[in-house]
């Protein structure tokens, strides 16, 4: 799409937003763009010139296949469960606006950051909701992330990550690969299912002291959640691409999670082993595609951490029969061929 275009759809996507807001209590307010994240969605922050209040602005453009319905359903659905997703304060479905709470910006990467010595508190309770989910009841039409669609999923590791750097077909590799992969979650991811927010990170949790027990954790880019293994969210909180989450953390917040739930010790670990090949190996992918079909080649440089999440996992004694198949087929992120990743 050309620079014109571009700009074309954006200053439409503005008027419909000012026509958006036109409707609401927010029209005379100030607009500066917040950071958006992988997907077509964007974000604005909004603020009252006469009381400093301030709300969020969610733009996700129908036409290029968005949706805010799932977010919207999912957000009063969190929020019934004493959750603090953000409240829902206008909503225009068909044009795909939202008008949302503004939970603000202590990102869990930024308090840390500021203050080293809240780390463990912060993710004893990210940990904490998450024990709190099994519990909690589901929201009926999610998609369920069985053993078979998880093994299916990993196909974008190799169709865009290995095709990509090394310019082969390896569609007989990845088929060989998602068939030993489906059999292994088989035997290591059933039981019984729960709530999955699928981007449960700490530049996706937002701190909220003032509030008490689990809602002190604000819940941000949910719209996605399915149904899976409770190990999935905790794979993707302690796994993270994003910041290093050190062993002294890692460690026991999967026993605090194990005892917390009273889960068979060796089937969790095992099956937290399992799902960080699966979502590690889609990150792969899914960064991989983003760099060459979208130019957003910044993910490139979040891919030596992923490598380094896959290789750790696969040191697990389920992994055996996988292991050297991935190995063997997975280039490893150096600079050259990551290079190769660039927009084609």
């Amino acid at each position: 799409m050309g620079s014109a275009h571009r700009g074309a759809e954006m200053s439409d996507r503005s008027a419909l937003a000012t026509a958006f807001l036109a409707g609401t209590s927010w029209a005379t307010a100030t607009r500066a763009p917040l950071a958006g994240d992988a997907s077509a969605r964007r974000y604005e922050r909004l603020t009252n010139p006469e009381t400093g209040q301030t709300a969020v602005l969610m733009d996700a453009p129908p036409e290029q296949g968005e949706t805010v319905h799932r977010f919207v359903e999912l957000a009063r659905h969190l929020r019934a469960q004493g959750l603090s997703a953000p409240e829902i304060l206008a909503e225009d479905p068909a044009q795909g606006f939202l008008l949302i709470e503004d939970l603000g910006d202590d990102l869990f990467t930024r308090v840390i950051a500021r203050d080293p010595t809240l780390e463990a508190p912060l993710y004893e309770a990210a940990t904490d909701l998450l024990v709190a989910l099994r519990d909690m009841p589901l929201m009926a039409g999610l998609d369920s992330y069985g053993p078979a669609l998880l093994a299916e999923k990993t196909d974008i590791a190799f169709d865009h990550y290995v095709s990509g750097i090394t310019g082969d077909d390896v569609s007989e590799t990845r088929d060989r690969f998602i068939d030993r992969f489906g059999d292994l979650l088989h035997q290591t991811v059933q039981g019984p299912k729960v709530l999955i927010l699928r981007d449960y990170h700490a530049e996706n949790l937002i701190w909220l002291p003032d509030r008490s027990d689990l809602a002190r954790v604000g819940l941000l880019d949910f719209q996605d959640a399915v149904v899976g293994h409770p190990a999935y969210d905790l794979v993707s909180l302690l796994q993270d691409i994003r910041r290093d989450v050190p062993a002294r953390i890692e460690m026991p917040m999967i026993a605090r999670f194990i005892e917390a739930t009273g889960a068979d010790d060796h089937e969790f670990r095992t099956a937290y082993a399992v799902l960080g090949v699966q979502r590690n190996l889609r990150i792969l992918g899914v960064f991989a595609r983003l760099s060459r079909d979208l130019g957003k080649t910044r993910y490139l440089a979040l891919m030596a951490a992923v490598w380094r999440h896959v290789m750790r996992d696969l040191e697990h004694p389920a992994m055996a029969g996988i292991a050297d198949l991935l190995r063997e087929t997975l280039p490893p992120p150096s600079s050259e061929n990551l290079a190769r990743l660039h927009p084609r």
